[in-house]
């Protein structure tokens, strides 16, 4: 089960797991694409079933359980991937942006936590649980602060999870996702926002930031290579999957300012580092 499945690092997801002869489940909140992603891999030969999905909402991922049961009796790879991007000074982002940004990034991985897990242990399989952070999740940056809260807790989350897991020597792995830029659309992320909501004018810092994102991505990572690293790291049960990039770099600094007790640089990874 895929959500965020309709593009990007999700659609790629699905299309590798299907790859591999396994039945897919793709969510997503974009009701068009959800149907053509589902109606080409089903063209591809891979039994899928599309589920659309609000991952911010409790109920709604609980329904996607509920249809994945029925679809096809068992879950044993779960992907929690679903996301979204705002940003500006920390300040003066608008309360509907951070409710909205950690109800899909943060709220959407606990939601498919607790309505997943469950069904994970009941078959006492191995099973795997797959959780889509960020390198933002390991470092931090001006004018992302919902985006950065939000990935440094679903870090946080697999960690914790990991530990529990391994303290109760469950069958199920964890891993957590932190790719560096992938050309997805996530600096498109208001697409999936009520068209009919009010918004304030964009600040100065809002759109640096857009326009900084639109250009990262523009240049970024295949989504192809996060689902070959998600594949890989099921595989050998790793958890960290990280950016082969220089970003490392920059979450090896904040490290080092952590462990020495140092005030916090800020020194962003190189275009194409």
């Amino acid at each position: 089960m895929v959500t965020g499945a309709a593009s990007g690092i999700g659609l790629a997801l699905a299309r590798r797991f299907g790859a591999e002869g396994m039945r897919v489940v793709l969510a997503d909140v974009e009701a068009e694409p959800l149907r053509a992603a589902e109606a080409a891999l089903r063209d591809a030969g891979v039994d899928a079933c599309a589920v659309r999905t609000d991952v911010a909402r409790a109920e709604s991922v609980e329904a996607l359980a509920r249809r994945t049961l029925e679809a096809f009796g068992s879950v044993h790879v779960v992907c929690n991937n679903a996301g979204v991007f705002a940003g500006g000074l920390s300040w003066e982002v608008p309360l509907a942006d951070w409710e909205w940004v950690l109800g899909v990034n943060l709220w959407g991985v606990i939601h498919g936590m607790r309505s997943f897990l469950p069904l994970l242990h009941a078959h006492g399989e191995e099973a795997h649980v797959v959780n889509t952070a960020s390198m933002a999740g390991l470092v931090t940056n001006p004018f992302a602060a919902p985006y950065t809260v939000s990935k440094h807790a679903v870090v946080a989350l697999s960690e914790t999870l990991y530990h529990e897991l391994t303290l109760r020597r469950s069958p199920v792995g964890v891993s957590v996702l932190c790719p560096e830029a992938v050309a997805t659309r996530i600096g498109a992320s208001e697409r999936n926002r009520d068209a009919g909501a009010a918004r304030a004018p964009e600040t100065a810092e809002q759109a640096f930031v857009r326009e900084a994102l639109t250009r990262s991505v523009a240049g970024g990572v295949a989504p192809e290579a996060m689902a070959e690293r998600v594949v890989a790291a099921i595989r050998d049960r790793r958890f960290y999957v990280l950016a082969e990039d220089d970003w490392r770099r920059a979450a090896a600094l904040r490290c080092e300012d952590v462990r020495l007790g140092r005030n916090p640089r800020f020194e962003p990874p190189r275009p194409g580092g």
